[in-house]
Protein backbone atom coordinates (compact mmCIF):
# COMPACT_ATOMS: atom_id res chain seq x y z
CA UNK A 1 0.00 0.00 0.00
CA UNK A 2 1.30 3.52 -1.01
CA UNK A 3 1.90 6.37 1.26
CA UNK A 4 -0.93 8.24 0.24
CA UNK A 5 -3.94 5.22 0.62
CA UNK A 6 -2.29 4.45 3.68
CA UNK A 7 -2.34 7.79 5.25
CA UNK A 8 -6.02 8.59 4.12
CA UNK A 9 -7.49 5.44 5.75
CA UNK A 10 -5.67 6.14 9.06
CA UNK A 11 -6.80 9.98 8.77
CA UNK A 12 -10.12 9.01 8.10
CA UNK A 13 -10.24 6.19 11.18
CA UNK A 14 -8.66 9.64 13.19
CA UNK A 15 -11.52 11.71 11.89
CA UNK A 16 -13.99 9.30 12.53
CA UNK A 17 -12.66 9.63 16.58
CA UNK A 18 -12.20 13.39 16.36
CA UNK A 19 -16.05 13.44 15.09
CA UNK A 20 -17.35 11.15 17.84
CA UNK A 21 -15.29 13.26 20.25
CA UNK A 22 -16.84 16.05 19.25
CA UNK A 23 -20.46 15.06 19.08
CA UNK A 24 -20.83 13.90 22.29
CA UNK A 25 -18.40 16.71 24.38
CA UNK A 26 -20.17 19.91 22.38
CA UNK A 27 -23.54 19.17 23.62
CA UNK A 28 -22.15 18.30 27.19
CA UNK A 29 -20.27 21.14 27.22
CA UNK A 30 -23.34 23.40 26.59
CA UNK A 31 -25.65 21.63 28.81
CA UNK A 32 -22.91 22.16 31.60
CA UNK A 33 -22.58 25.30 30.76
CA UNK A 34 -26.01 26.69 31.01
CA UNK A 35 -25.94 24.88 34.57
CA UNK A 36 -23.06 26.53 35.69
CA UNK A 37 -24.19 29.74 34.09
CA UNK A 38 -27.42 29.64 35.55
CA UNK A 39 -26.49 28.32 38.98
CA UNK A 40 -24.17 31.66 39.09
CA UNK A 41 -26.78 34.38 38.62
CA UNK A 42 -29.11 32.14 40.78
CA UNK A 43 -28.22 29.61 43.09
CA UNK A 44 -27.73 30.45 46.93
CA UNK A 45 -24.31 31.34 48.57
CA UNK A 46 -23.66 27.49 48.68
CA UNK A 47 -24.30 26.48 44.50
CA UNK A 48 -22.71 30.08 43.53
CA UNK A 49 -19.26 29.32 45.08
CA UNK A 50 -19.51 25.78 43.96
CA UNK A 51 -20.69 26.75 40.22
CA UNK A 52 -18.27 29.55 40.26
CA UNK A 53 -15.12 27.74 41.70
CA UNK A 54 -15.76 24.92 38.91
CA UNK A 55 -16.34 27.56 36.14
CA UNK A 56 -13.20 29.42 37.52
CA UNK A 57 -10.64 26.46 37.87
CA UNK A 58 -11.35 25.16 34.88
CA UNK A 59 -10.54 28.16 32.96
CA UNK A 60 -7.50 28.81 34.71
CA UNK A 61 -6.10 25.20 34.48
CA UNK A 62 -4.52 24.46 30.47
CA UNK A 63 -6.58 22.42 28.93
CA UNK A 64 -3.68 19.63 28.37
CA UNK A 65 -3.16 19.81 32.37
CA UNK A 66 -6.81 19.03 32.68
CA UNK A 67 -6.73 15.75 30.43
CA UNK A 68 -3.43 14.59 31.73
CA UNK A 69 -5.25 15.04 35.58
CA UNK A 70 -8.15 12.91 34.52
CA UNK A 71 -6.26 9.79 33.11
CA UNK A 72 -3.48 9.87 34.48
CA UNK A 73 -4.29 11.91 38.21
CA UNK A 74 -7.51 9.46 38.54
CA UNK A 75 -6.21 6.20 37.55
CA UNK A 76 -3.66 7.22 40.46
CA UNK A 77 -6.53 7.10 42.56
CA UNK A 78 -7.84 3.81 41.03
CA UNK A 79 -10.31 5.78 39.09
CA UNK A 80 -9.82 4.36 35.44
CA UNK A 81 -10.90 6.36 32.52
CA UNK A 82 -10.48 5.48 28.83
CA UNK A 83 -8.35 7.95 26.76
CA UNK A 84 -11.90 8.59 24.93
CA UNK A 85 -13.88 9.10 28.24
CA UNK A 86 -10.99 11.34 29.87
CA UNK A 87 -11.15 13.22 26.97
CA UNK A 88 -14.56 13.58 26.57
CA UNK A 89 -14.72 14.97 30.13
CA UNK A 90 -11.97 17.33 29.98
CA UNK A 91 -13.48 19.10 26.90
CA UNK A 92 -17.00 18.95 28.89
CA UNK A 93 -14.91 20.83 31.53
CA UNK A 94 -13.38 23.28 29.54
CA UNK A 95 -15.91 24.13 27.35
CA UNK A 96 -18.62 24.08 29.71
CA UNK A 97 -16.81 26.65 31.84
CA UNK A 98 -16.33 28.90 29.20
CA UNK A 99 -19.95 28.52 27.85
CA UNK A 100 -21.01 29.27 31.73
CA UNK A 101 -19.04 32.82 31.03
CA UNK A 102 -21.28 33.75 28.21
CA UNK A 103 -24.47 32.65 29.75
CA UNK A 104 -24.21 34.33 32.88
CA UNK A 105 -23.57 37.33 30.95
CA UNK A 106 -26.28 36.79 28.24
CA UNK A 107 -28.82 36.61 31.59
CA UNK A 108 -27.09 40.18 33.41
CA UNK A 109 -27.50 41.89 29.78
CA UNK A 110 -31.32 41.26 29.82
CA UNK A 111 -33.42 44.34 31.05
CA UNK A 112 -34.24 44.24 35.02
CA UNK A 113 -37.84 45.29 34.20
CA UNK A 114 -38.89 42.04 31.89
CA UNK A 115 -38.42 40.31 35.29
CA UNK A 116 -40.30 42.64 36.95
CA UNK A 117 -43.35 42.01 34.41
CA UNK A 118 -43.01 38.61 34.52
CA UNK A 119 -43.94 38.50 38.42
CA UNK A 120 -46.52 41.30 37.95
CA UNK A 121 -48.25 38.50 35.71
CA UNK A 122 -48.03 36.13 38.76
CA UNK A 123 -45.12 33.94 37.49
CA UNK A 124 -42.75 32.21 40.16
CA UNK A 125 -39.19 31.99 39.67
CA UNK A 126 -39.37 29.22 38.25
CA UNK A 127 -41.86 30.48 35.43
CA UNK A 128 -39.64 33.41 34.82
CA UNK A 129 -36.59 31.33 34.34
CA UNK A 130 -38.14 29.37 32.33
CA UNK A 131 -40.11 31.31 29.89
CA UNK A 132 -38.91 34.87 29.98
CA UNK A 133 -35.08 34.68 30.26
CA UNK A 134 -34.00 30.94 29.08
CA UNK A 135 -35.18 32.20 25.91
CA UNK A 136 -33.38 35.03 25.63
CA UNK A 137 -30.23 33.88 27.06
CA UNK A 138 -30.34 31.34 24.08
CA UNK A 139 -30.31 34.01 22.29
CA UNK A 140 -28.22 35.64 23.49
CA UNK A 141 -25.43 33.60 24.14
CA UNK A 142 -25.33 31.75 20.73
CA UNK A 143 -22.31 33.92 19.41
CA UNK A 144 -20.10 33.46 22.18
CA UNK A 145 -21.04 29.73 22.24
CA UNK A 146 -20.37 29.38 18.34
CA UNK A 147 -17.09 30.89 19.51
CA UNK A 148 -16.04 28.49 21.73
CA UNK A 149 -17.09 25.16 19.62
CA UNK A 150 -14.93 26.45 17.07
CA UNK A 151 -12.23 26.01 19.86
CA UNK A 152 -12.93 23.01 20.72
CA UNK A 153 -12.88 21.92 17.87
CA UNK A 154 -9.14 23.44 17.71
CA UNK A 155 -8.24 21.87 20.70
CA UNK A 156 -9.85 18.76 20.22
CA UNK A 157 -6.29 17.91 18.98
CA UNK A 158 -4.80 18.13 22.24
CA UNK A 159 -6.66 14.42 22.97
CA UNK A 160 -3.04 13.15 21.32
CA UNK A 161 -1.44 13.10 24.81
CA UNK A 162 -3.06 10.66 26.65
CA UNK A 163 -3.10 8.26 23.62
CA UNK A 164 -6.25 9.39 21.25
CA UNK A 165 -6.23 8.43 18.24
CA UNK A 166 -7.46 11.17 16.12
CA UNK A 167 -6.69 13.53 14.03
CA UNK A 168 -3.48 15.20 15.05
CA UNK A 169 -2.15 11.57 16.63
CA UNK A 170 -2.51 10.13 13.00
CA UNK A 171 -0.55 12.59 11.47
CA UNK A 172 2.52 12.61 14.60
CA UNK A 173 3.11 8.76 13.84
CA UNK A 174 2.60 8.77 10.15
CA UNK A 175 5.38 11.81 9.89
CA UNK A 176 7.66 10.20 12.47
CA UNK A 177 7.30 7.16 9.73
CA UNK A 178 7.71 8.91 7.02
CA UNK A 179 8.54 12.56 7.45
CA UNK A 180 6.96 13.83 4.87
CA UNK A 181 5.93 16.84 7.34
CA UNK A 182 4.36 19.20 4.77
CA UNK A 183 1.71 16.98 3.01
CA UNK A 184 0.89 15.16 6.16
CA UNK A 185 0.42 18.33 8.26
CA UNK A 186 -0.70 20.77 5.08
CA UNK A 187 -4.03 17.91 4.64
CA UNK A 188 -4.33 17.80 8.71
CA UNK A 189 -4.87 21.48 8.58
CA UNK A 190 -7.03 21.58 5.59
CA UNK A 191 -9.42 18.70 6.89
CA UNK A 192 -9.45 21.52 10.88
CA UNK A 193 -10.41 24.27 8.65
CA UNK A 194 -13.06 22.16 6.62
CA UNK A 195 -14.64 21.80 10.24
CA UNK A 196 -14.37 25.00 11.67
CA UNK A 197 -16.12 26.32 8.24
CA UNK A 198 -18.62 23.92 8.48
CA UNK A 199 -19.75 25.01 12.09
CA UNK A 200 -18.98 28.41 11.61
CA UNK A 201 -21.54 28.03 8.82
CA UNK A 202 -24.41 26.16 10.90
CA UNK A 203 -24.17 28.87 13.61
CA UNK A 204 -24.45 31.61 11.12
CA UNK A 205 -27.64 30.07 9.47
CA UNK A 206 -28.90 29.45 13.23
CA UNK A 207 -27.77 32.90 13.96
CA UNK A 208 -30.16 34.11 10.94
CA UNK A 209 -32.86 32.12 11.79
CA UNK A 210 -33.37 33.61 15.06
CA UNK A 211 -32.33 37.22 13.83
CA UNK A 212 -29.37 38.08 16.07
CA UNK A 213 -27.50 41.05 15.08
Amino acid sequence: MDFWSNFLINLVQGLTTTLQILVISIPLSIITGFILGFARVYGNKIIFYISTGISTTFRGLPLIVTLLILFFGLADLKIYLSPFWASILGFTLCGGSYISEYVKGAIQSIEQGQAEAARALGMNKLQEIIYIILPQTLIRALPGVSNEIIYMIQYSSLSFVIGVKEIFSVAKTFNSLYFRSIEIFTTVAFVYLLLIAIATLVFKIIENKLKIT
